[in-house]
């Protein structure tokens, strides 16, 4: 049983404002992911670092994080000896020239593809071929400064069929000294081709207890006790926590499991006063992020109950105990039938533009109807 989609795509708000979260091409931590880091530094120092790289795993974790720190490690002269043969990592000091200048994207051995606008100035769905035939003149010319040149596609996954056959051409050979960094969320969804000619990372999301000393950092007027549910809410993603806090995330959580908790009798003016404020325009994200809340919530409810509850934890307090009274209500069919339910609301109110408030009574219904013994 997989978890619902993300309800909220970092991407959609890498600058948070609620935060002093850098973008990734200025971000000089990197939490969780030594091995990662140590096998891309040893690498670089050895002179065996592949000229292409595929850099997955979920959202909001560090994965271009990662692959601006390499590109500042090679644009400083790592992989020219220059570090010697530790090997261990790739930080670059944030003092130093090639750092500025990344992070201000003013590097002319650094060309980054992503997301852009369209001719109406509106983001994209979609990377286009004409982003990714930039980074062909951008090989082909003599490094300016002696040195590596670093492409690095972020959402590798969102190029069209035509983008990715320009990218496919780039993968097979990259010239001498160079490298092709694709980060992606999904690297399934990337063609087998180009999957096989690059080499593999994979990235697992942080511990939870990693990602809050990040939100630390980044979420200063946050206290202890509001921060380390925030990082186990977002499964250890950082991007995940960041984009849930700047909807009130967590006070929204406790909202919903308040009204989770009244089942099988829920009282109908706090939920109605819950689906009215969901429902109004403007608030789809924060609609979307519920919703998945919800599903999540309800998916690990049904997986405890098919395995004795190993997989029931408190993000926030009371939640284990909450989930093993529901799961003596209703049998593991009825609630995998409501884990599916909600998760067909909550994608048919995006598709189909249903009435959000009336998606989120009826995903509350079918909870409290699958809570009645």
């Amino acid at each position: 049983m997989a978890l619902a989609d993300d309800p909220v795509d970092p991407r959609a708000h890498p600058d948070h404002p609620a935060s002093d979260a850098p973008a990734p091409r200025a971000n000089p931590s990197l939490v969780g992911h030594a091995d990662a880091e140590r096998r891309l530094a040893r690498a670089a120092a050895d002179g065996t670092l592949a000229g292409a790289w595929l850099i997955g795993g979920p959202p909001g974790i560090g994965k271009a994080t990662l692959a601006y720190r390499l590109a500042r490690h090679l644009l400083a002269g790592g992989g020219n000896d220059l570090f010697g043969d530790a090997g261990e990592t790739l930080a670059v000091d944030p003092g130093e020239p090639a750092f500025a200048r990344v992070a201000g994207g003013a590097h002319a051995n650094l060309l980054a593809v992503e997301l852009g606008p369209n001719d109406k100035g509106r983001p994209r769905t979609e990377i286009i071929v004409d982003d990714v035939r930039r980074l062909g003149p951008f090989f082909h010319r003599s490094a300016g400064e002696g040195g590596w040149r670093v492409a690095i596609i972020d959402g590798a996954e969102l190029m069209n069929d035509s983008a990715a056959n320009a990218a496919l051409k780039l993968v097979e050979e990259p010239p001498v000294r160079s490298v092709v960094l694709l980060v992606s969320h999904a690297p399934a969804r990337l063609a087998p081709t180009i999957r096989s000619r690059c080499r593999m990372l994979h990235l697992r999301a942080p511990k939870p207890e990693q990602a809050a000393v990040l939100l630390e950092q980044y979420l200063p007027k946050l206290t202890d006790e509001e921060r380390r549910p925030l990082a186990r809410l977002a499964g250890g993603s950082v991007g995940r926590a960041l984009a849930f806090d700047s909807l009130g995330g967590l006070a929204l959580y406790r909202e919903l499991l308040a009204r989770i908790a009244e089942a099988p009798r829920i009282d109908p003016k706090a939920l109605h006063d819950l689906a009215d404020r969901l429902g109004r325009r403007g608030n789809e994200r924060a609609c979307r992020t519920a919703m998945g809340f919800l599903g999540d919530w309800i998916a690990r409810l049904a997986r405890g109950a098919a395995d004795g509850g190993s997989g029931w934890r408190d993000i926030v307090g009371g939640e284990r105990r909450l989930m093993e009274r529901l799961a003596q209500a209703g049998d593991l069919e009825r609630w995998v039938d409501v884990w599916e339910k909600v998760a067909g609301l909550r994608n048919r109110a995006d598709s189909l533009n249903l009435d959000r408030k009336q998606v989120v009574l009826a995903a509350f219904g079918a909870l409290e109807a699958a809570a009645r013994t």
